[in-house]
């Protein structure tokens, strides 16, 4: 694959069918936004420029837009040709292939582009299409083939009739141009269609008519050109991004009982021999040691962070918390704003009472403590090595090393 190309992202777009006041970009997908994916692709590909058209809540959307990339606002939604022409205009006096991708798009793969790239360029294509073959196509544009097979265009299904309904070749959205080739035809594209908008989509059938060479590959998993327009169709990319993220974990060597029933976002980090049990879910960010038990019904919350040996079990929640190597916090509890040492016994239904109705407080946990079961730290306090605390007990001022405490509040008894 040659390097001389050019990214435009198209990422302007409401959230109509989801009936969200966030940009549709910007949902979450496995803990991270839908176009940071997308980001993360066109990165792999080290083009020479990139260009995100930028449109509803713009705003919202440039705080997720790493620098080196160009962004330019489209005025007005008024479809994809336009908003591809926006793009076009950042890329004066580049010369070579422009790649048109979509925000919401995030299950595609490198593999996937590089042939896509790779096919265009080396056959000298003018447009190459990225198209799939579904059993049921609803809801997608349909590619449109000549009597000799050749791409003569698109039509889109809100504007088809019943026979090219039937047609089951479908267009996924990812086009590739000579940058030429798309610069001199947008011009001829109009808003003939039923929501008096401009498509891209048009261009195709604008460039087979002029003799341009037009082509398609065919993508082998449909799954991946799944662009996101509604709840339900998130839900579904979401499945698949977690099927993704579980099976890479697997295959690096974590052990996830049942991957069906663990969700575990972008970015989590896990050491080899970790044992991920059911109804666990880890949230973005959090990092996790080798040869740790989690869950199962285990919540871990952004920031934690767990070293080797650490069993975190039943019906516990982390957040924010630093868990040192061979500590157990095995049943009931919640550990938030802590930092806690290695070879702590945490006891079943221990809270962490970080919040004083203002701010988060935080508790620090020294090595060796043992923590008696039902013990309430109220934030901000100090617990030291080597000390105790009786069941029951509520923890209000900060205990010395060795000490045994109890009581409501606990009061020292005696130090070890």
């Amino acid at each position: 694959m040659k390097n001389n190309i050019a990214v435009i992202i198209l990422a302007a777009g409401k959230s109509t069918r989801m009936r969200s006041e966030t940009p549709k970009v910007l949902h979450n997908l496995c803990g991270r936004p839908l176009l940071g994916y997308v980001l993360d692709l066109v990165a792999s590909l080290k083009p020479k420029q990139v260009v995100a058209v930028l449109g509803f809540k713009q705003e919202l959307v440039r705080k997720v837009i790493p620098t080196g990339i160009k962004v330019c606002i489209q005025k007005k939604l008024i479809g994809t040709a336009d908003a591809v022409k926006t793009g076009l205009a950042a890329l004066k006096g580049f010369k070579g292939t422009v790649l048109v991708l979509y925000g919401d798009n995030p299950l595609l793969k490198k593999e996937t582009l590089k042939k896509l790239l790779d096919y265009h360029i080396e056959n000298n294509i003018d447009a190459t299409l990225l198209t799939a073959q579904l059993k049921k196509p609803s809801g997608y544009g349909r590619i449109m083939r000549d009597k000799v097979f050749s791409i003569c265009g698109i039509v889109e299904e809100k504007d088809a009739d019943e026979v090219q309904k039937d047609i089951k070749e479908i267009n996924t959205g990812i086009m590739v141009f000579k940058k030429e080739s798309l610069d001199g035809n947008l011009k001829y594209i109009r808003s003939h269609n039923r929501k008096q908008e401009y498509y891209l989509t048009d261009i195709i059938g604008i460039l087979a008519k002029k003799n341009y060479l037009v082509d398609g590959v065919r993508l082998e998993d449909p799954q991946e050109a799944l662009g996101i327009n509604t709840r339900a169709e998130l839900a579904k990319a979401n499945s698949l991004m977690q099927q993704r993220i579980n099976e890479k974990l697997m295959q690096d060597g974590v052990t996830i009982v049942d991957p069906a029933s663990t969700f575990i976002s972008f970015g989590t980090k896990i050491g080899v021999d970790t044992v991920i049990y059911p109804f666990t879910v880890i949230e973005r960010g959090v990092k996790i040691g080798k040869r740790c038990s989690v869950g199962p019904f285990a919540h871990l919350r952004e920031a934690a962070e767990l070293k080797d040996d650490v069993t975190a079990g039943n019906f516990i929640e982390m957040v924010r918390a630093k868990i040192g190597a061979k500590t157990f916090v095995k049943h009931f509890s919640y550990i938030g704003d802590s930092s806690v040492g290695s070879c702590v016994n945490i006891g079943a239904g221990t809270v962490t009472a970080n919040f004083d109705g203002i701010k988060k407080n935080n508790t620090i946990i020294q090595d060796k403590a043992n923590i008696g079961s039902d013990t309430v730290i109220v934030a901000p306090v100090k617990i030291g090595r080597s000390a105790f605390t009786g069941a029951g007990s509520v923890i209000t001022k900060n205990v010395p090393d060795n000490a045994v405490v109890a009581g409501v509040p606990a009061r020292i008894l005696r130090k070890r």
